[in-house]
């Protein structure tokens, strides 16, 4: 198993001039537990490095792919309360057919939200990211601040970023390991840039509890932050490319 950068140097740079590997695993983590395996590092999912100090990250370049690079509810207190009876629709999920707000938003356009004739999306501003409806921008938002601290908890180790060619699909699929980068600094404007550009999607996904003492209440499911797999990367201050 390798422990240092150099190790993974080393190993890497023998895994690209084999050409192209049959995939380890159908399915979209079989780039991620093919290269594991190549380099011999256990599968794990524990909140730590893969190795010496760093987490290791692959992709395919051509990949459209969305991972959630996070989930955060908005601010202030009871925002998606406010989302959900202002913009949300009535779901036929719920015994008292109450509103609910499952939607995808992104910068460069609004989202008709469900035959409400609502329209939605996010703004980025410089203390934070806001909802905007076609009525203008909502006191709902994520701070500089709150995003920074979400993303550097979710990044907080050092990444080595592989990426690889892709042919074919499901079992069959064959990767060519090509490029590597050690990347590090969460850049916040970069962050920006991506947002307003609609390179990142925020998906609200806002219930209602369906039992128990909190029954009909608002139910944050998780609103995530995602971005394509192959952009991840541009989140980053520092990319120094080692393969």
């Amino acid at each position: 198993m390798i422990s240092t950068l150099e190790d993974f140097i080393r190993e890497y740079t023998k895994i690209k001039e084999t050409g192209w590997i049959r995939t380890h695993r159908s399915g979209p983590t079989g780039i991620g537990k093919t290269l594991e395996d190549l380099l011999g590092i256990p599968e794990n999912n524990l909140d730590r490095p893969d190795f010496g100090d760093y987490e290791l990250k692959s992709c395919r370049m051509d990949s459209q792919s969305m991972l959630t690079m996070f989930t955060r509810a908005p601010q202030p207190p009871r925002a998606n309360t406010y989302l959900r009876e202002k913009y949300g629709y009535s779901s036929g999920a719920y015994e008292n057919d109450e509103k609910v707000l499952h939607a995808t938003l992104s910068a460069d356009r609004f989202t008709p939200i469900a035959g409400t004739g609502n329209l939605l999306r996010v703004r980025g501003m410089p203390d934070g990211i806001y909802v905007e409806s076609q009525d203008g921008i909502e006191n709902v938002f994520w701070s500089r601040e709150a995003l920074r601290k979400c993303f550097e908890k979710k990044y907080k180790n050092k990444f080595v970023y592989a990426k690889a060619l892709s042919r074919g699909a499901g079992p069959g699929e064959e990767f060519h390991f090509v490029e590597a980068y050690e990347i590090s600094g969460f850049d916040y404007d970069a962050f920006i840039a991506l947002l307003e550009a609609g390179k990142i999607y925020v998906d609200l996904r806002i219930g209602q509890y369906r039992e128990g003492r909190n029954k009909g209440k608002t139910h944050d499911h998780g609103t995530g932050f995602r971005i394509r797999e192959a952009d991840q990367q541009l989140l980053f201050k520092i990319q120094n490319r080692i393969v």
